[in-house]
């Protein structure tokens, strides 16, 4: 089925990758903000800093990935949030962290991903076409929830062997391949 179109195959492997970067991360982010912090708001925040940008933006980046050319603002959100994870990275491995700084770029990180989603979600069509978008949905959401079961326990793992930086620098690399593979595809110019 979908698999069989170069496009979508390696999208969805790179995709792998980035949801498993992602729900890594979730778990160092979780594990840092009572050592930063010892405050059960603040570790509750978490939660918030991870949703919101879904709740805030979610109507308008729909509407953005209907109108603008939905391959640059893939290269554009991941970029972004490429950014913000060696941004955390970083000052956490320069232990320059605070728990105000670890919401504000959790919540930049998952503002690019509820920019990101709509835009995802509507090439899917234009990858495999019509015929395949049902087995193609299924197969993406197949990755997501193996992703959702394998990722936080890679994440505590990682982060038990080394520290959280590393799961956010392991995040930040996994959106290379999603760019490098969205930035190879050659998307037909399709009038708005």
């Amino acid at each position: 089925g979908p698999l069989a179109v170069a496009i979508f195959r390696w999208l969805w492997i790179a995709a792998i990758a980035s949801n498993l970067g992602a729900w890594m991360h979730n778990v160092g982010a979780t594990l840092l903000m009572p050592i930063l912090a010892p405050s059960p708001i603040l570790v509750a925040l978490m939660h918030t800093a991870t949703s919101l940008p879904v709740f805030l933006v979610g109507r308008p980046a729909g509407a953005i990935a209907d109108v603008v050319d939905r391959r640059k603002l893939l290269l554009i959100s991941q970029g972004w949030m490429l950014l913000v994870a060696v941004a955390l990275g970083v000052l956490a491995a320069l232990h320059l962290l605070s728990a105000g700084i670890l919401l504000l770029l959790t919540f930049m990180l998952w503002l690019g991903s509820a920019l990101n989603a709509p835009a995802w979600q509507a090439i899917v069509p234009e990858l495999v076409g019509k015929r395949m978008v049902a087995q193609a949905v299924a197969l993406n959401s197949a990755g997501f929830n193996l992703t959702r079961a394998v990722g936080p326990a890679l994440g505590g793992l990682v982060v038990a062997a080394y520290d959280p930086s590393a799961v956010f620098f392991l995040n930040a690399a996994s959106f290379l391949g999603v760019l490098v593979v969205v930035y190879k595809w050659k998307r037909p110019h399709l009038e708005p």
